[in-house]
């Protein structure tokens, strides 16, 4: 898939980025393909979900595929509201989820595939990594691009340099861009600087850590990558195209 085609906007965070935009405790992005629409998890709260969206001139309407990385609240928040005005939606639904919760969103929208541990093919050139972690299990996005991968983190709970490495490991390939939650506000120092080391020996490209990674955190990845560590928040555009990666307010 050609990067110069791949749009990210995040339309929920903890994390304020444009003027006018709602802040509220979780995450969400909206990913754009030549192919696909992806609502890439709801936030913690449907109404400012979709207002959002609406102010980022992107229509719930329009999403092709909703992207569930795990079953928390500030996750799954806004997902009555999406399916209330999108019921054709294809919801890709981690195994965390109850069985009965699953019955009931197969009653509401086009359908229902609930993953596994298994590294799955959803479209062309769009992957999940499968369930991640013992203790809370998660999901990534992986996303094959003709300058490398983007992978697409809920809360990253089994590990960011896992994730990164899994996607690696997946698709042979370097990746590009680690955007969303890192999981990392409850660490100390130490363990951060750690993190951004094995993140360092892989070359990634660029990252935007936000959400759960926690304020420590993020000034200790502005330091070490500079700027190749893209501020997110809520109205982040994030665009790849043939030589460098682009963010637009």
């Amino acid at each position: 898939m050609s990067s110069r085609d791949i749009t990210i906007t995040i339309v929920f965070d903890n994390y304020p980025f444009q003027e006018g935009l709602k802040t509220l405790w979780g995450f969400s992005c909206c990913i754009k393909t030549p192919k696909k629409t992806i609502l890439f998890d709801t936030g913690s709260n449907g109404r400012v979900l979709l207002e959002n969206m609406k102010r980022l001139d992107l229509d719930v309407k329009k999403v092709d595929t909703l992207f569930l990385t795990h079953h928390h609240w500030d996750h799954i928040g806004g997902l009555d509201s999406v399916i209330e005005l999108n019921p054709d939606l294809d919801i890709i639904a981690p195994s965390s989820l109850s069985k009965l919760y699953v019955k009931d969103l197969k009653s509401m929208v086009s359908s229902v595939t609930v993953i596994g541990e298994n590294e799955t093919l959803l479209s062309d050139d769009i992957y999940t990594t499968g369930m991640m972690g013992n203790d809370v299990a998660e999901q990534a996005l992986v996303i094959e691009s003709d300058k490398g991968l983007i992978v697409v983190t809920g809360c990253a709970h089994s590990g960011i340099v896992a994730i990164a490495k899994k996607a690696e490991m997946m698709m042979k390939k370097k990746t590009a861009l680690l955007v969303g939650g890192f999981h990392l506000m409850h660490e100390d120092e130490a363990h951060i600087e750690q993190v951004i080391v094995e993140l360092k020996k892989m070359d990634i490209a660029y990252l935007s850590p936000t959400h759960c990674t926690g304020d420590s955190a993020i000034e200790l990845f502005q330091r070490a990558f500079a700027d190749r560590c893209i501020q997110g928040g809520v109205g982040r555009i994030i665009t790849l195209d043939h030589t460098t990666l682009h963010t637009l307010s």
